[in-house]
Formats: structure tokens, C-alpha cells, sequence
């Protein structure tokens, strides 16, 4: 009887090719999203592999997606937020674009990076900072959810808007590769609020000191709709931020200037990378293994008040591009 190379194998062989196969069925997945800030719009570490263009029905995201590989065979996707020549004004990034279209790829985590501006004194430029709440300073001109529009109700959880898991996880590696960078140890700081406020224009003097007395620790103009609609394409988001300037706060300086920030800018950007390069896998891994993330995954699925039996056919449609519950 003629047996197939693969059935001559010994069993303990056999297992070895199968897990092979599986690994590598894995690494072809594109788990992991990341989302360049100003300043960043690219990834070293990485190899290249095709740029995707997506049209999704939100239109289309900020940036083509750049598919790229990392040592080890992982894919990862990263699409620049305000376009890879920084074209886009923190108001008109198609987020909603952006997030379905790393949802619909396969993607089940995101890290994102932004420049931010500092609200305290011992947040310094050129620190970190991994943001565990937000206060939301937009002005109601941003889409900030899928649902609107669609004749359905859905609300989302939102009082924790960043993945608790994912950004302890990534807090821990990169606190290790900040001590370890060129220019000496950078510190970074967890457990702050970022308020995001709507730009683009910076804050006044009176808005920097209120956001300070609301407990705001850094500022920006992106994570809202941002990390909302993560949220609620059950996707698990995490924010490392750059402090880039102090803000129009301290009394007897002069207000943050585009000029500080953009000098800042460069040095924050190599940082940057160099903790993109040293966490990816980590995070890859971590999301591949699906043990540790489940908090976020399956939260949509009952946030839908509305009768099934009236829900649009063509909203149902849409919003199967991003949650199976409306297939």
C-alpha cells in the first residue's frame, strides 16, 4: 500500500508539522493594528509587505495600511493618522475609516501613538505616558460612533476607555526600553487622564489651567472618536503618548509655539519607534495566544436596544462589516 511522505512520518513528527502549519497559519494573520501620530509614520524593525488600499462604509481610512513583517513572520498593519504627509487636521481624521477598516483586516488589538502636550510640571518633554482615562474636550463636529444615523440604539461600556489588560501589558515593556535608549533613561508615567480637545488651534491660558483643576495630566486633539470607536468595534486600544511641550499653564512662560513642539517632535519620533520595534511581538503574541484579552471581545454583543425585527436590513448590513451580531 502506498503511503504518503506525510503518513511515513513518525507520530511525535507529525505533531511537529501540524503545530508548524498552525504557527504559520497564525503569523499570516493580521492581528495587530498600529496607528502612527504626528510625528510618527513609520516602523523600523519591520519589513514591508504590500499596502492595502480599503474602502470601507465609512469611506476611506487616513492612509493606504501598510502591511508589514516583523523578524519572526508577524504581520502587522499601521496606517498613519493624519496621512503619510500629515495632511489631515485632527478634526477631519476619518477615524471612523481608520478603525473599521483594521477591524475588518483582522485586527483585535490596537497601539496608537500621539503627541500630546504636558498639564503637569513632572511630565516633562520628551517623557511617556500611557493615559488610562480621558476627559473629552471635542465639540460635537467629529463622528464619534458607527451607530448614529442607522436607525438603531446601541450603547457602549466606556467608563475604562482604554484596554486595562493591554495597557499594563505594554506599560511594563516599555518602561524597560525607555531606560535603554540612546540619549539616556526617558520616564514614563501611567495612570494619567488626557484630555482631548478639538483643535486646531492650541488651548488658551484659562482652558490649561481649568483642564488642570479637572484633573487632566496631558493634552491632545486625537484620542476621541479614536478610543470610542475601538470600543465599540471590540477592539482592544491602548495609547502611548509624547510629551511634547507644557501646554499654556505656567504662569511667566510663554505659551507652547509650533516650533517647540516640531523640535521635540524628532527626538519623541525615534523613541517611538525604538518602543514600537520592542513591543510588537510581545503584543502580537499576547493577542495571538487569546487567553489575556476577552474583556473587550463579545462587549457589543447585547448593546443594541433596539427590536431586532426593526432594525434596518441595510444598517444591519453596514455594521456587519465590523460586528458579527449584525450579520
Amino acid at each position: 500500500m502506498y503511503l504518503s511522505p506525510l503518513h511515513r512520518f513518525s507520530s511525535s513528527s507529525k505533531t511537529f508539522v501540524r503545530n508548524l502549519t498552525s504557527k504559520m497559519a497564525e503569523e499570516s494573520k493580521v492581528l495587530v493594528g498600529v496607528i502612527g501620530g504626528s510625528g510618527l509614520y513609520h516602523l523600523d524593525n519591520l519589513t514591508p509587505v504590500k499596502k492595502i488600499e480599503v474602502d470601507t462604509p465609512w469611506g476611506k481610512p487616513s492612509s493606504a495600511i501598510t502591511i508589514s513583517k516583523l523578524p519572526s513572520g508577524a504581520l502587522i498593519a499601521f496606517i498613519s493618522r493624519h496621512g503619510a504627509a500629515h495632511t489631515i487636521t485632527p478634526s477631519e481624521v476619518p477615524a471612523r475609516a481608520n478603525i473599521a477598516a483594521l477591524k475588518h483586516i483582522g485586527v483585535q488589538a490596537i497601539v496608537a501613538f500621539s503627541a500630546v502636550g504636558s498639564l503637569r510640571e513632572e511630565i516633562a518633554p520628551g517623557h511617556f505616558i500611557i493615559p488610562d482615562q480621558i476627559i473629552d474636550r471635542t465639540k460635537g463636529i467629529r463622528e464619534d460612533t458607527f451607530f448614529r444615523g442607522e436607525g438603531l440604539v446601541v450603547h457602549s461600556m466606556f467608563g475604562e476607555p482604554f484596554s486595562t489588560k493591554l495597557n499594563a501589558f505594554v506599560a511594563d515593556r516599555v518602561e524597560k526600553i525607555l531606560e535603554q535608549t540612546e540619549g539616556g533613561p526617558v520616564q514614563l508615567h501611567t495612570g494619567k487622564t488626557v484630555v482631548c480637545m478639538e483643535g486646531p488651534a492650541f488651548s488658551t491660558r484659562a482652558e490649561s489651567l481649568m483642564y488642570r483643576q479637572w484633573g487632566g495630566d496631558i493634552i491632545n486633539m486625537s484620542v476621541i472618536p479614536e478610543a470610542k470607536l475601538a470600543r465599540e468595534a471590540e477592539l482592544d486600544y491602548t495609547l502611548i503618548c509624547t510629551s511634547t511641550d507644557f501646554d499654556a499653564w505656567r504662569t511667566g512662560h510663554a505659551p507652547v509655539t509650533v516650533e517647540e513642539v516640531v523640535k521635540t517632535l524628532h527626538t519623541n519620533a525615534g523613541n517611538a519607534r525604538a518602543v514600537a520595534a520592542g513591543i510588537l511581538q510581545d503584543v502580537y503574541d499576547l493577542v495571538a495566544e487569546g487567553k489575556e484579552l476577552t474583556d473587550i471581545k463579545g462587549s457589543m454583543q447585547f448593546a443594541c436596544v433596539t427590536r431586532a425585527d426593526v432594525q434596518p436590513a441595510a444598517s444591519r448590513k453596514k455594521l456587519s462589516y465590523i460586528l458579527p451580531y449584525f450579520a
